[in-house]
């Protein structure tokens, strides 16, 4: 066999040529493989002759099994000495005339070049979140809410107590479907009923009963109580307000591991500081890559985009399912009125992004010959099985040699990223009041227009701090 390249726009055409005796061995080959298949009258199946089989079934019987086999070799051989060559979709396949033997190309799509424009250097708009004493106090009051109890009240309602109670409506002495309850609980000054009921029930007390008179707003969603007036027959069962626990270290003790309160506040500002780092983190990587990005010059294949949005919609499925209890895509699809189409329309660009980013990345570990060490995969290792909460050497030990390769590109492109961050500057945004210019004071202005010098205004930037 022998081939010749021919390096087209995005694509690389390959002419294989295999000579009348490497023809003939393939079709022998194929005669060997698949004789077991056919039934010739008189033979025993598999031990028809090759000429047996070609007269009753046609000259091209072994065709298609020889064409595939040979193809398949051919073009592996082609891919593992054109090593350059790195196919992003399935090649198309045509026949080549020839006298004798046999000749076919193969056309395929491959990676892009891709030409990289600045990624060390640079300096990148930095964001940071910090953590205040109110954010540590919403995070305890959230803690409060959660450990208050309901306890019952011997006295009148109030704004803002819970109330058990029984109702039923009627408009001009009838009742209407849905305007009788028992044992209906209401949070008095939350607004849930129709204006007038739970201001009218302020006052009353356990065991009580009395008619509310109120009025149905004009826009109310039934039509034939719009505007109409009602009246609300109701009894009072309880009476119930939010005892909330003192914030001590009797209630540190009992919401959380620690023995003070002021120990509780430090451990939720350190979370809270934790989720701030990575939120900001996070943000800046993004930053800096999408500073990267558009600095790349490169044409993507339809094909790249194509399967980008099979593996965004394959991964969407898994969600749907594991959501909402094995739902299939199809029915969600018909539940939402969308189609498939609509789904990859609308994340088209964020395909493209995510396929031009794995491409910048690439060009990047290769122009600066970025490779993984053992190191760097039991790192990434030891990250996943800390946040499954296993043991590191157990863990290591269940990683298959299936799942290795994912682990050494997720490792790879972990270290392309952090070469990125340590090769770049994060500068801390300024505030918006920060960039609005000073305004000058009457002898500043005096003094410009005289020919007079002043010092001049500097507001201090933020520092400069690497990722």
């Amino acid at each position: 066999m022998k081939y010749e390249v021919e390096t087209q726009k995005g694509a690389v055409k390959a002419v294989f040529t295999l000579t009348d005796a490497e023809w003939q061995d393939e079709l022998t080959a194929s005669y060997n493989r698949t004789k077991g298949k056919y039934n010739v009258p008189g033979f025993r199946k598999g031990h028809a002759t090759r000429k047996m089989i070609e007269a009753m079934y046609g000259a091209g019987v072994f065709f298609d099994d020889a064409f595939d086999s040979a193809f398949r070799r051919c073009y592996r051989e082609f891919l593992s000495k054109e090593t350059e060559v790195r196919p992003v979709d399935e090649p198309q396949v045509d026949f080549v005339p020839t006298e004798k033997g046999i000749s076919f190309s193969a056309t395929v799509t491959v990676k892009p070049e891709v030409v990289l424009g600045a990624y060390k250097g640079m300096k990148v708009g930095k964001v940071a979140y910090n953590v205040t004493d109110a954010d540590v106090e919403h995070e305890i009051e959230h803690a409060v809410e959660r450990a208050s109890r309901e306890v019952s009240v011997e006295r009148a309602v109030e704004n803002g107590d819970k109330v058990t109670l029984d109702y039923s409506g009627s408009i001009d002495g009838v009742k209407f479907d849905g305007g009788t309850a028992q044992n209906q609980q209401l949070v008095i000054g939350s607004n849930t009923f129709i204006p007038g009921f739970e201001e009218q029930m302020i006052g009353m007390n356990k065991g009580e009963e009395k008619d509310l008179s109120v009025k149905f707003p004009d826009d109310y969603h039934a039509k034939d109580m719009a505007g109409k007036n009602a009246v609300f027959h109701v009894k009072v069962h309880d009476i119930t307000v939010k005892e909330k626990p003192a914030v001590d270290d009797a209630f540190a003790k009992e919401v959380s591991e620690f023995d003070t309160l002021e120990a509780y506040r430090k451990s939720i500002r350190e979370k809270l500081e934790k989720q701030n780092k990575d939120r900001a983190d996070r943000e800046n990587e993004n930053a800096l890559l999408e500073e990267i990005v558009k600095n790349v010059t490169v044409d993507i294949p339809e094909c790249m985009i194509r399967d980008e949005l099979e593996y965004m919609l394959r991964d969407f499925e898994y969600r749907i399912q594991s959501m909402y209890g094995g739902m299939k895509l199809a029915d969600y699809f018909k539940y939402t009125g969308t189609t498939e189409e609509d789904f990859k329309k609308q994340r088209r660009e964020s395909a493209l992004n995510t396929v031009k980013l794995r491409l910048s990345l690439e060009a990047i570990i290769k122009a600066e010959n970025l490779e993984v060490t053992d190191a760097d995969t039991d790192a990434l290792i030891k990250e996943i099985a800390e946040s499954r909460g296993q043991d590191f050497e157990t863990y290591k030990k269940e990683v298959s040699e299936r799942e290795m390769p994912y682990i050494k590109s997720d490792a790879l492109m972990k270290k392309v990223v952090d070469f990125l961050k340590a090769n770049n500057t994060f500068v801390l945004k300024e505030k918006e009041e920060e960039k609005k210019p000073a305004k000058k004071t009457a002898g500043e202005t005096a003094k410009k227009t005289t020919g007079g010098t002043a010092k001049k205004k500097t507001t201090k930037k933020a520092e400069d701090a690497n990722a």
